[in-house]
């Protein structure tokens, strides 16, 4: 009687896995070299690099990267807009963020249905509760934008309208 061969088929050397491999993503590869030649001739992988390294040199290349002059610029106005963002209150910004977005889905109800609006419902809606508040939080947006601006300007004197209705 025939007797079983034991036969266990030959492992792969790395070299083999490794041209296999090659062979089935081909164009996968394809697409990755060049991405990181992209990232190479762009100075980003520099970046990259230094950031992993501990950051020496990375701000200037990523001022290199931005463009030099206009570059500076546009980090001082991230800068200042990081400032600016950091000292606004999230739940105030949470209440006239949907105030905003109900105002604009209002807006667009309006537009949709193609009517227009006369002088005589303008003062009608001037009547208005809702109209009312947003109207006085337009109005105070407007008194705090100018006086921070008048205060960048150095110009604090009141003006004689200022103290007639006691501000």
């Amino acid at each position: 009687m025939a007797k079983a061969l034991d036969f266990t088929p030959r492992v792969p050397t790395p070299h083999e896995q490794l041209q296999s491999e090659v062979a089935v993503s081909t164009d996968a590869l394809l697409e990755g070299l060049y991405l990181l030649r992209q990232l190479h001739e762009h100075g980003v992988l520099d970046v990259l690099g230094k950031t992993v390294r501990g950051g020496e040199g990375l701000v200037a290349s990523l001022l290199h990267i931005t463009g030099g002059e206009s570059g500076t610029t546009l980090l001082r106005n991230v800068t200042e807009l990081g400032k600016t963002l950091s000292a606004l209150d999230p739940r105030e910004v949470g209440i006239l963020g949907s105030a905003v977005t109900a105002g604009i889905g209002e807006g667009a109800r309006h537009v949709a249905s193609g009517k227009g609006i006369g002088v005589g419902e303008l003062l009608g809606l001037l009547r208005d509760r809702d109209v009312q508040v947003a109207l006085g939080a337009i109005l105070a947006l407007l008194k705090g934008m100018g006086h921070a601006l008048r205060e960048a300007n150095g110009d604090l004197a009141q003006t004689p309208n200022q103290t007639e209705v006691g501000r």
